[in-house]
């Protein structure tokens, strides 16, 4: 495994992302190699860390002013051994090819565990929606799919929405496609209600998150109900997790976004949420604004030279980090200690450092990993494939208890897998052994492709 490693360093020194991530898989995956020495010999995973496609293209568009500027786009189709490419598009200045690929890559294991036929897959451009009118938007994705129409489709590849891409981008997106390749499918997910979309999906994610920590605190005799909880972030994921947990008797104290957070003493109940999602859905204003519409609150400005965040000091229960990559690191870690953390379940992709896992190891902190507790978004998107095939819709109630028994199923494969390999109670390692094995045993039966 170090060879692998030490193999993906030198091909692409600069990807350090996606190097993480792999780094974190390979030592979870070790007693599996150790029973399965078929895997070792038939490269598997020489295989598994190289994508089967990686796509590059550049994406030209005019403003409303007229000037032109060329954004750059990608698709990373990383595995198709159990379905189709599935996964997100992400429209954030920060997305390179590293990202991408860390994202693709963990998203073959999370698809793998939602026990749906799904492959992995990952997107986006380095173009920020933020402070761009709807028309530059519009301008935007239909530039960006123009390019992309060539290489997805329903049986093929089907992206969904992620940071920055929400459910204005994905309609822009999807009227392209229908244009371009003059058909009506079920090619992207997260649509609107009207065509095609299902209920629940926009919620999923943090609804799915929830659902899992619930289902790692009963474990423990315990429930959301009557505790206090950090969440990060103030975007889709963010927004529905907050909403469950206080449909579950939880109380939130804070969320953020990328100039500061807030803390709310009283707890941010179901109208303060409303307020939140006009200002950030529809206003697309600053969390700051929270504090002037609800004034005993506190508004704490980020700071990147304190080397940790502030959000993560406040005395609580439970977080759920739902922000971005690598947000919160050890000093976070050693903080949420001192300030009476039980439990932390990631609602971003690999929020959490490597320092900041082993520190939750360290002192017992129950941990869910991003590819089993964020599941729940991506299981709804197959939930919302299978309904644009059959032509038909489900009730919210349907999707909701669909999705409830999804997560429950996942975290009980964690546990399992954790317990047959020698990490009784380790999610991270359950979830990567979980997803990893049904992946490697798809690749074994469909031969050297």
């Amino acid at each position: 495994m170090e060879q692998i490693l030490a193999g993906i360093i030198a091909r692409d020194p600069e990807q350090r992302e996606f190097h993480q991530a792999v780094r974190e898989f390979l030592a979870s995956i070790q007693p599996v190699l150790e029973q399965h020495p078929e895997y070792r010999r038939l490269a598997l995973l020489e295989r598994l860390v190289e994508p089967e496609r990686m796509i590059l293209f550049r994406v030209p568009w005019m403003d409303d002013q007229g000037e032109v500027h060329v954004n750059r786009g990608y698709r990373v189709e990383m595995s198709s051994a159990i379905g189709p490419y599935k996964g997100g598009l992400r429209f954030h200045p920060s997305v390179n090819l590293s990202i991408i690929k860390f994202l693709a890559f963990e998203q073959v294991f999370k698809n793998s565990l939602t026990t749906l036929a799904l492959g992995g897959g990952k997107g986006g451009a380095d173009f920020d929606p933020k402070g761009h009118s709807d028309a530059e938007v519009m301008r935007f994705c239909q530039a960006f799919m123009a390019e992309l129409f060539r290489h997805i489709g329903e049986d093929t590849d089907v992206p969904a929405g992620d940071v920055g891409t929400g459910a204005r981008e994905i309609g822009y997106l999807f009227g392209m496609y229908k244009k371009l390749q003059n058909k009506f499918t079920g090619v992207l997910t997260g649509k609107g209600l009207a065509w095609g979309g299902s209920l629940i999906r926009p919620e999923a994610t943090g609804y799915g998150v929830v659902y899992f920590a619930s289902e790692m605190l009963a474990l423990h005799g315990k429930a959301p109900e009557g505790k206090r909880w950090l969440v990060s972030g103030a975007g889709n994921v963010a927004q529905s997790t907050v909403e469950k947990i206080l449909h579950l008797g939880g109380t939130v104290l804070t969320m953020s976004d990328s100039s500061g957070h807030i803390y709310d003493e009283e707890g941010i109940d179901t109208a303060k949420l409303a307020y939140i999602k006009e200002l950030k859905n529809v206003r697309r204003g600053r969390i700051r604004e929270y504090c002037e519409r609800y004034p005993q609150a506190v508004y704490i400005p980020a700071d990147s030279t304190l080397g940790w965040n502030p959000l993560w000091r406040h005395r609580a229960d439970c977080a759920v980090p739902a922000a971005t990559q690598n947000e919160l690191n050890g000093k976070d870690a050693l903080h949420l200690v001192e300030g009476g953390v039980q439990l932390l379940c990631e609602g971003a992709n690999m929020p959490s450092t490597p320092e900041a896992v082993e520190i939750f190891r360290e002192h017992n902190i129950l941990f869910g990993p991003a590819k089993a507790a964020n599941a729940g978004g991506v299981a709804v998107s197959g939930l919302e494939m299978a309904q644009d095939s059959m032509r038909l819709h489900w009730s919210r109630e349907e999707v909701e208890t669909r999705l409830r028994a999804i997560m429950r199923t996942i975290h009980r494969s964690c546990l399992d897998a954790a317990s047959v390999y020698g990490r009784p109670g380790d999610y991270l390692a359950g979830a990567n052994i979980a997803g990893f094995t049904k992946v490697a045993s798809a690749m074994l039966d469909q031969g050297l492709v």
